[in-house]
């Protein structure tokens, strides 16, 4: 039987999304289970994905799957591994064998695992709004920052498999947040959606700025970003410093490839003139008068629940 379809899953802090994807890139179907289990789960969660793509394949029958493809935080290519990941307890300070144990328990089919990021980059750049790029660089802005780096249309994985851990740049080299890696200062400790609510706190606490956050007890990005619209001045300075921190180190990560583009993608992405404009701004202050005016900023042109799931499965083919 001819194997038309592959499966792909997106692991992330919250949540994980799987689906099942023909050879034109339709995704024909999928879920989202969750990835909060504790430190001692991780075979649970394992074995919960596993079963999802048992039960997900069904409509198509699993003889037609060629194979799965996952996207994960420090998923290592190389190794079918996910280590050490900061954001994931089950995971946090582990080598979990990921592809070897997901292929086990689906009858040997192939399993591929890369980074998250590095999974949505190949996503945007076969489907979306990096079709026919060969050199950009892939930021995702959710639980954490994460990257996937595209040159000449290939990415790029380093010696180990880890290369384009961008989100743990410093970013603040004096008295630095901790970050979920151990490190102080990363830029995912002050951009990711947990780093931009944590500033808004932080802000709260040293400013008498009236502000409608002030009446909501567990503040998140997303009450951050509701609040700007509304014209919230603390609001709209926690997106300012935000895209100020963002677009300085995007111009140290300019330095390092040339992209013909940034492509953001995930919750904060969303924010639009929010975060784009303050973003392109000290972008553009900071790069080398080679670059200025040169490189775009561009959200991602697919919907979030796909082109993650998407990049992923563009791995199994």
């Amino acid at each position: 039987m001819e194997k038309e379809y592959v499966v792909g899953v997106d692991i992330g802090g919250q949540s994980t999304k799987i689906g099942v994807v023909d050879r034109r890139g339709n995704i024909v179907c999928q879920t989202v289970i969750t990835s909060k289990y504790e430190a001692d789960q991780g075979d649970i969660f394992l074995k919960s994905i596993s079963d999802t793509i048992l039960k997900l394949t069904e409509e198509v029958g699993f003889e037609s799957i060629y194979g799965v493809g996952i996207g994960a935080p420090n998923g290592n290519y190389y190794r079918g591994t996910i280590e050490d990941a900061a954001n994931l307890p089950w995971c946090k300070g582990k080598v979990v064998y990921l592809a070897d144990t997901i292929s086990s328990q689906l009858n040997g089919i192939p399993v591929t695992v890369t980074n998250d990021a590095n999974a949505a980059a190949v996503g945007e750049m076969t489907y979306g709004a990096a079709r026919g790029m060969k050199n950009f660089i892939m930021i995702t802005l959710g639980t954490g920052v994460g990257s996937g780096i595209i040159v000449n249309g290939e990415l790029v994985y380093g010696h180990d498999g880890f290369a384009g851990e961008l989100g743990h740049t410093c970013c603040v080299r004096e008295n630095g947040r901790v970050c979920g890696c151990g490190k102080k200062g990363c830029l995912e400790a002050y951009t990711s959606a947990i780093g931009v609510a944590r500033t808004a706190r932080e802000w709260l606490e040293f400013s008498k700025e009236p502000s409608l956050l002030r009446n909501i007890e567990e503040i998140t990005s997303k009450d951050v970003y509701e609040a700007a619209l509304e014209g919230d001045k603390i609001a709209i300075e926690v997106f300012n410093y935000t895209g100020k921190k963002l677009g300085e180190k995007f111009a140290d990560f300019v330095s390092f490839s040339a992209p013909e583009a940034i492509v953001l993608f995930g919750g904060l992405a969303r924010a639009g003139k929010f975060i784009m404009e303050p973003i392109r701004e000290a972008m553009e202050a900071n790069l080398l008068s080679i670059w200025k005016g040169k490189i775009k900023i561009i959200p991602s042109a697919l919907k979030e629940s796909d082109v993650a799931i998407l990049g992923a499965s563009a791995l199994a083919w």
